[in-house]
């Protein structure tokens, strides 16, 4: 394992041989992981690396610390604030969440203890949430004077519905691990204690496959969804030439046919 710091409280490690499986780490135990301004940035700073990363497959976003995944931006920070000081916060951390959804590979969140507000959005935009049995997820950003503002008023329909994302919004209510798995609001269920390393499991086993047809996958997925059926279809049809033309495909077909594990060419 490697370990690339930025800033004091993100850290980017990559993991096997070939650090196909990225992790990016937030470490701000003492706030509860709280994302003041210049931990914004250094996020952002950290996908844009992992977005020119080729010989990365798959990301998983972990925390330090045992009370926490993230408890949402650092209201303490804002305390202070003028109008114009978070107008300028304002769009760093929407570089921020456009970091983590478009990272072209996939993306695991691994959530343990509270994930709330901007903190619950980050899990949001990545591909999968994992959740231990002390999660704790929710956007309570009503209860403050705001509304979700990290594609939470997006993503959340998109999993649960309009009508209960509704709910679960204007309630500003905290939902418990097990019901949000029922729920949808996480997707993987893991023990207690277990969620960084059931979050790398999965996201090693997704890097074991093609890296174009990860990253062909995920477009089509991102891009076609909402869209009208026609649209859809066109964006699955680009997304399937720029796999099926690709090294990875001839590469994947002679691998099934001699038997043996691909030797991805990535390209």
């Amino acid at each position: 394992m490697t370990e690339r710091r930025f800033g004091a409280h993100v850290a980017l490690r990559t993991h096997g041989r070939k650090g196909a499986v990225a992790e990016v780490v937030l470490d701000r135990p003492q706030a509860m992981n709280a994302i003041s301004t210049d931990m914004a940035d250094a996020l952002a700073d950290a996908c844009a690396v992992l977005a020119e990363a080729r010989s990365v497959s798959a990301v998983v976003l972990t925390s330090t610390g045992e009370r926490a995944f993230c408890v949402g931006a650092d209201l303490k920070e804002r305390n202070s604030f003028t109008d114009t000081d978070l107008a300028r916060q304002r769009s760093r951390m929407r570089a921020l969440y456009s970091g983590v959804l478009e990272l072209p590979m996939p993306t695991v969140a691994a959530v343990h203890g509270f994930a709330l507000g901007a903190g619950y959005e980050l899990a949001l935009a990545c591909d999968v949430i994992v959740a231990d049995t002390t999660a704790v997820v929710g956007l309570p950003e009503v209860s403050v004077g705001l509304i979700p503002g990290g594609g939470g008023t997006h993503s959340l329909p998109c999993r649960v519905g309009a009508a209960r994302a509704a709910q679960l919004i204007f309630t500003a209510r905290r939902v418990p691990a097990h019901e949000a798995f029922v729920l949808g609001l996480v997707d993987v269920m893991a023990d207690q204690g277990g969620d960084r390393s059931d979050a790398l499991a999965l996201a090693t086993e997704m890097a074991a496959h093609s890296p174009v047809g990860l990253r062909a996958a995920k477009r089509a997925l991102r891009q076609g969804r909402g869209a009208d059926l026609h649209s859809a279809l066109a964006v699955e049809d680009a997304a399937w030439h720029a796999a099926a033309f690709s090294g990875d495909r001839a590469e994947g077909i002679a691998a099934f046919n001699e038997r043996r594990t691909p030797d991805w060419p990535g390209e």
